[in-house]
């Protein structure tokens, strides 16, 4: 088994503003080095089907195993072993399993983990972006060890870290990597954030700390997600020109109006929309879930997708496929896992090369 302990001292501050120095967030598609996941533990996010999350989770990392290195973020090395034994009973390849001890209060790394940069000169060191995190607006406390995650791991893999101090989330955001960052005015400008800044400089944030020029606005979410509104359940590049929406055919369901209403706005940008039709509605206790195949997430060699036993899956996955035909599309049933309010994407965060 593959540990690294807890670090030993703070990790080196950058001085100065990131784009200015060459970096910026690249693309999901570019070359990864490893995806970072924070392993599950926290049974209240999934009340009552705390257990029946693994097959799905588990799938997820063998995938991922394939073709990079899957960091995992672990309370001790008790954690680490008992999910080293998960996973080997799942057959992942161990030699791309590593386990970092990051205590964490949750297990959505694509929200609470580090924001890696790279620069555009290829013979400077990788930058890590340390957000403020609160659990979406404050809503489920605690989450002062998630907020600690981007510093431990710049320490643990002796890397910078760009501290912005302004809240932000990584599932609120979606790059091209040629400069242009899509998000949603229903998450980035809700006062549950950063009520002491207004559109502009949240705006001079993203482009001082994500090294993009163009920031693209769409303005709502799909029901049942509790981050108020988040970009990767609604809309995801696919290459620096297109972009895939979700859009809901059904005109009396909630999602309908909101999701042509982003689709028309991303038509109007000039960008080529690809559409995907949304699963259908999925109900746990009587909640509406965010099952979304926007929750993609893009590995060196896959497309890891969550599906829903629903009849539009298979057309999903398809038109997926035709966007990466580099990779091979892997749909894994994500109904357990989506009771949490989130899927793949949410789980994980992309670690670029160098």
């Amino acid at each position: 088994m593959q540990w690294i302990e807890a670090p030993a001292q703070e990790p080196g501050v950058f001085k100065g503003i990131p784009a200015e120095h060459g970096y910026y967030f690249p693309a999901e598609w570019e070359p990864h080095e490893a995806t970072w996941l924070s392993w599950p533990h926290n049974r209240e996010t999934w009340p009552g089907k705390f257990e029946s999350i693994w097959p799905a989770y588990l799938e997820f990392i063998r995938v991922l195993s394939l073709s990079e290195q899957v960091k995992i973020n672990v309370e001790n090395f008790v954690m680490a072993k008992f999910a080293f034994e998960k996973i080997s009973n799942y057959g992942a390849e161990l030699e791309n399993v590593f386990f970092y001890e990051n205590p964490t209060n949750d297990a959505w790394c694509r929200d609470h983990g580090p924001a890696f940069l790279a620069n555009r000169n290829p013979s400077k060191p990788k930058l890590i972006v340390d957000w403020e995190y609160n659990a979406w607006g404050g809503k489920y406390p605690p989450f002062d060890l998630d907020n600690r995650v981007p510093s431990r791991i710049g320490a643990q893999l002796a890397v910078q870290v760009a501290r912005p101090g302004m809240v932000m989330e990584g599932g609120s955001v979606d790059f091209n990597g040629a400069g242009a960052l899509l998000t949603s005015e229903a998450c980035l400008l809700n006062p549950n954030r950063n009520p002491h800044l207004g559109r502009e400089e949240i705006e001079k944030n993203l482009r001082n700390y994500y090294g993009v020029t163009d920031i693209l606005w769409v303005k709502e979410g799909i029901a049942g997600d509790d981050t108020d509104g988040h970009i990767d359940d609604t809309a995801r590049f696919v290459n620096k020109d297109s972009i895939i929406a979700m859009v809901e055919a059904d005109s009396s369901d909630e999602n309908h109006a909101p999701l042509r209403e982003n689709r028309d706005l991303l038509k109007r940008m000039g960008l080529h929309v690809i559409e995907l039709q949304m699963p259908e509605p999925l109900h746990y206790r009587a909640q509406r879930l965010p099952a979304s195949y926007a929750n993609f997430y893009l590995s060196n060699g896959h497309v890891i997708v969550p599906v829903f036993n629903s009849k539009y899956d298979g057309t999903a996955c398809t038109i997926l496929q035709e966007c990466f035909p580099g990779r091979e599309v892997i749909g894994i049933d994500a109904r357990e896992l989506v009771w949490g309010l989130g899927a793949f994407h949410c789980l994980s965060q992309q670690e670029v090369t160098g």
